[in-house]
């Protein structure tokens, strides 16, 4: 529970001020979302230095300002619009289309006499197990739009507060960063040597209630309206007395907030004893170390503990101790160590049932496909090729890669066999295949358009993407911190330069900079040593867009020519002066 020792501060009625700034706003798409953008993230600024500093009663008075702003409500009503979700209604059966809906439901956002609906429940197969059931409750559209407003003044105390290795539903981390800080924890020859690989057990819908609303900073009225507003299935309605809603807004935040502070919690308790680290992404966590009775009779223990106060528990099906050299299944990886000359090499693979997963996918998209020309089956399957590699490029991928590729392009042979029986193995090679340096056949096709423009479709290799080892995020790096804004900057440079967004810093070099360094107006190419630059940093709202970003010379950001712009040309170290 957050204490606090400083005296009260009064907080503004901002319910006035703030109906009477969105009276004046009268046409949507007029809008300045730049400038709403900037407003909404100085406060989010404010808040988490507040939060760092534990002055948390200012952290409430800001938050209040926050979700009481004209620019807060329309990036809410935005965010929720810009969602594919917001194609899906609640129990009230409305949806927002028009311009018009949508300026009207940002006005109509009130704390005052607010009353959540109940949710609608609905039930999806579980990814493991097709026969379980996965609930799903989905809000309006109206509470969908109230939630991300207050989400947005809960994110940077979640961000603040959050702990080191936490990597799930978390701003500019993802799985590749809980994969690296595997490897980090246990590829050396003196690394821990058992593994504690743990699952929450219905992590979203168990949790306290009562926790929640002692613990959480953020507005208790709100947030015990969504925590209670129950739920309508096929038999009726029934009431939430714990959990948080799969498919609510602020979920993911919330249960964040509930498990931060577990590293902590080790940390102190077990600080005597080396080898012990923490990684979790969700509800899914791993806990090393070197005694496997330590593992069991004592941290096992300590965590099922500190989730028994949360309402949670440790799955018994799933959590299990692991010898390192047996391996574990994290993320749809498999992290093992092999022997090798003497030694132990660790590895992290694609784990099996992730590739029998792709393959079994693949293998429906053919099968649904026989109707399909060549082309919408290319365009259907690129996608999937490319999101599945490029979800474990940053491992030993290479071998698998090559074997999937191989087993894609027979899938794609029996279709083009299947649609002539009659024909024979050159004919069909000739018609649905291309020759690539007079020897490789691969599954190609051509569309010519209304402008008789010819397109062509090449399905994707993933042998041809290269392995690249992922660089872990720092662990108290977030969006909220001024000071991390060119860290943030460098990290984005790594990824684009890396993947197939390389077209966007073409078009950016040649159409908006004349191929030049804006630094210091010199010739500046794909090839060279080149970085982004926002134009407006992340932490005063500026995205990565292309009106925002200027494609520079590394050692002209290096050097800061932003200062010298007005002196003139100057030497950046690439060649040119």
């Amino acid at each position: 529970m957050i204490a606090t020792t400083e005296p009260p501060v009064a907080i503004p009625e901002a319910n006035s001020c703030a109906n009477v700034a969105i009276r004046s706003v009268v046409d949507w798409e007029t809008i300045n979302w730049d400038y709403h953008t900037r407003i909404v993230r100085k406060l989010q600024l404010r808040i988490a230095k507040a939060t760092q500093l534990k002055k948390f009663i200012k952290v409430k008075h800001l938050q209040w300002i926050l979700v009481h702003s004209i620019s807060a409500k329309l990036l809410a009503v935005r965010g929720i619009m810009q969602n594919t979700g917001s194609k899906t209604p609640g129990v009230d059966g409305i949806t927002i289309k028009t311009p018009k809906e949508k300026l009207a439901l940002a006005k109509s956002l009130t704390r005052k006499n607010y009353k959540a609906a109940p949710l609608r429940r609905i039930y999806i197969p579980k990814a493991g197990n097709k026969k379980k059931l996965r609930p799903i409750s989905i809000p309006t559209l109206y509470d969908r739009t109230q939630q991300f407003l207050y989400n947005q003044a809960l994110l940077p105390v979640a961000e603040v507060t959050a702990d080191i290795n936490s990597f799930g539903f978390r701003q500019q981390r993802s799985c590749a960063d809980a994969m690296a800080q595997c490897f980090n924890a246990l590829a050396t020859q003196r690394a821990p040597l058992y593994i504690l690989d743990a699952d929450i057990s219905g992590c979203f819908d168990n949790i306290s209630h009562e926790w929640m609303l002692q613990n959480i900073c953020t507005d208790k009225v709100m947030l015990a309206q969504w925590l209670k507003a129950g739920y309508i299935d096929t038999k009726g309605l029934f009431p939430t007395k714990v959990g948080s809603a799969q498919g609510g807004i602020i979920s993911p935040t919330l249960c964040n907030m509930v498990l931060d502070g577990l590293t902590d919690m080790l940390k102190s308790k077990f600080k005597k004893h080396s080898g012990i680290n923490l990684i979790r992404y969700a509800d899914d966590l791993v806990v090393t170390s070197y005694s496997k009775e330590l593992l069991k009779q004592e941290i096992q223990p300590a965590i099922e503990y500190f989730l028994k106060e949360r309402g949670l528990e440790l799955s018994k099906e799933k959590t299990k101790i692991v010898y390192i050299e047996e391996g574990f299944d994290f993320l749809g990886q498999n992290v093992r160590k092999y022997p090798d000359h003497g030694k132990m090499k660790l590895l992290i693979k694609p784990a099996k049932k992730n590739i029998h997963s792709f393959l079994k996918g693949i293998n429906t998209v053919f099968h649904k496909a026989r109707s399909l020309s060549q082309s919408e089956l290319i365009r259907i399957l690129n996608p999937k090729i490319r999101g599945w590699a490029n979800h474990h490029r940053h491992v030993v991928s290479k071998y698998i890669f090559n074997r999937l590729d191989q087993m894609i392009w027979h899938q794609a042979l029996r279709w083009a066999k299947r649609r002539h029986p009659r024909k024979g193995i050159d004919w069909v090679l000739q018609k649905y295949f291309k020759k690539v340096k007079g020897i490789t056949h691969e599954f190609h096709s051509s569309e010519r358009q209304e402008n008789g423009t010819i397109l062509e479709y090449t399905i994707s290799k993933m042998g041809s993407i290269p392995i690249r080892r992922h660089v872990k995020i720092l662990g108290h790096a977030h969006p909220y911190d001024k000071g991390y804004d060119e860290y943030f900057e460098k990290r984005t440079s790594e990824k684009w330069r890396n993947n197939s967004k390389r077209r966007n810093v073409e078009n950016i070099i040649s159409m908006f900079q004349n191929d030049k360094c804006p630094y210091c107006q010199q010739k500046l190419t794909i090839n060279q040593r080149w970085c982004i630059n926002l134009k407006r940093k992340a932490s005063k709202g500026g995205e990565y867009r292309l009106d925002n970003m200027d494609i520079v010379h590394v050692n002209c950001h290096r050097s800061g020519y932003k200062a010298k712009l007005h002196k003139g040309k100057a030497d950046c170290g690439t060649g040119h002066k």
